[in-house]
């Protein structure tokens, strides 16, 4: 049951949701989501071919209504741009999905500070450009709102091989919980999603070209023996958008199948060992209290 629909199918009707990095992936297939629940759904990326394909392959799908506005989340005026086409289109805007990322997997000397800073521009920067402009939309009309980030789960932990991406998510992480206490007042709420394993064919091919993705076996890291499909994953972003969960905020929610606690507890690496093995250390553990 967990890769099937959560909501009922009008929880999201009325709603205009916008979605930055809609265009492929993880961010299509909570935009998808958000369609077949009646919202009606902003996407945006650079790409403007991909952007166009999507909205007219989700529009097909759902029947429902998706304006693709291409925007480098970089580029506070073409946010701007994006808040203005929104309104033109809909009336009003009533959620942001900052989604919209970029990564490198790298031992840290081999990047460079160009390499550096463009993660963070597009993962932090992007972020603040995006829920700046919206939120100050917000406050303005005293609309309540909500804001919706996508981060990591070394987000809070940190990770070796993708510092950049840890320091720009961390700051993602860190922005939802200020603004969560900062903008509760205007009735704007702020939460987070640390997804775990989610595989998409374009991001998981650049990150872990060749035969990499089959040798770093994700599922060998997850408790569950699994990586997540991406309807588990929408169906918590639809709820946290919807106003069910009008009591959260300020929130980080793992949905990882337990992965970062399992790399995290000291012994946790024992799984490895097999039965047999267990039984001959509780027999040699019991001669020692014998001795």
């Amino acid at each position: 049951m967990y890769n099937q629909p959560m909501l009922r199918d009008d929880a999201l009707k009325g709603k205009t949701i916008v979605v930055t990095g809609g265009g492929t992936g993880l961010g299509k297939a909570m935009g998808t989501y958000f369609l077949k629940l009646g919202a009606n759904l902003v996407i945006t990326s650079r790409k403007a071919d991909v952007l166009q394909k999507t909205a007219e392959e989700l529009e097909k799908e759902t029947g429902g209504k998706v304006l693709a506005v291409t925007c480098d989340v970089r580029d506070y005026e073409q946010v701007e741009h994006v808040l203005a086409e929104t309104l033109k289109t809909f009336g009003r805007v009533d959620s942001l999905l900052n989604n919209a990322a970029g990564n490198f997997i790298s031992p840290t000397e081999r990047l460079s500070a160009n390499a550096f800073s463009t993660v963070i521009d597009i993962v932090l920067k992007g972020s603040v450009n995006c829920t700046l402009a919206f939120g100050k939309h917000w406050i303005k009309e005293k609309q309540a709102a909500s804001i919706l980030n996508i981060v990591t789960t070394y987000a809070f932990t940190g990770s070796a091989f993708v510092v950049p991406s840890a320091c720009a998510k961390g700051g993602v992480l860190a922005m939802t919980r200020s603004l969560a206490v900062e903008w509760g007042k205007y009735g704007i709420r702020t939460n987070a999603i640390a997804p775990g394993p989610f595989p998409t064919k374009g991001a998981w091919e650049r990150l872990l070209p060749g035969d990499l993705a089959e040798k770093f076996d994700f599922k060998n890291r997850v408790p569950l023996k699994r990586v997540g499909e991406h309807q588990e994953l929408a169906n918590l972003a639809a709820f946290l958008v919807s106003d069910f969960s009008g009591y959260i905020n300020g929130e980080v929610i793992s949905i990882d199948g337990g992965e970062w606690l399992q790399g995290a507890g000291q012994f946790n690496g024992l799984e490895a060992i097999p039965t047999e093995m267990w039984d001959a250390f509780e027999q040699m553990t019991r001669s020692a209290k014998g001795s």
